[in-house]
């Protein structure tokens, strides 16, 4: 075979591999995948309403003479810090670009966004359940914009679990095998952890334990939805 005809074979081969391989957005929004799509869309606006019904019902909770701060051992012992910025803006641009790097790598999107909404949908159910009284000396939100976006979806009452880090080590664990975002996603977690301790927002438990809530999440969302988790697999 004369070289230019092996040429013109090698490089069909190699576009039919990435033809066969590839996985754009579009991708998502197509015939096969569409109904996966809705079912996601749904599960994560059922998720939020969920939300928004326990942070009400918390924050309902929070005026009752039974609801008392308890102590805790970080608490107790660390200085009260301001640290809204990142408790507020940081997580706000957070949950912006993490969407964004989610839509570039489509092979995730369609899994990323059911854990997300299974795991709104679980700490909703978490924090509807015990009612503990704000930490003294909590750092409140401001009377930005921002402030009041985070203040709406978060009222300062739902505490266990630390959804500031969770969501971010829930990332980090499906972004496992990608060490760049491994990596980052890690890092806002513990930059998250810290900040919401020092802010005294959460309860020690509720940071420590979120972890191994974001592990859990994550397992039942790859028995839940295999096909899509299947996606993420098949880019590895």
């Amino acid at each position: 075979m004369p070289l230019a005809g092996v040429r013109r074979l090698l490089h069909f081969i190699a576009m039919e591999t990435i033809r066969q391989n590839s996985f754009f957005l579009r991708d998502v929004f197509g015939r096969e995948r569409i109904s996966s799509l809705f079912s996601g869309l749904l599960l994560l606006g059922i998720a939020f309403w969920l939300d928004h019904l326990a942070s009400v019902y918390a924050f309902t909770y929070s005026s009752f003479a039974t609801t008392r701060h308890v102590g805790d051992l970080f608490l107790d012992n660390l200085p009260v810090v301001n640290l809204n910025f990142i408790i507020i803006q940081g997580a706000l641009l957070t949950i912006v670009f993490g969407t964004l790097f989610v839509l570039r790598r489509p092979r995730y999107f369609l899994f990323s966004l059911k854990a997300v909404a299974l795991f709104i949908a679980i700490r909703a159910f978490f924090i509807s359940l015990t009612h503990v009284g704000i930490y003294p000396g909590q750092i409140t939100p401001g009377a930005g914009l921002l402030d009041s976006i985070y203040l709406y979806y978060n009222f300062q009452t739902g505490f266990f679990f630390s959804g500031h880090t969770a969501l971010t080590f829930l990332m980090a664990i499906i972004f496992w095998n990608r060490p760049p975002a491994r990596a980052a996603f890690l890092s806002l977690s513990l930059i998250f952890g810290v900040a919401v301790l020092l802010a005294h927002i959460h309860y020690s438990i509720d940071v420590f334990a979120a972890p191994f809530m974001a592990y859990g999440i994550f397992k039942i969302a790859e028995r839940l939805f295999p096909r899509d988790y299947e996606l993420i697999e098949s880019a590895l």
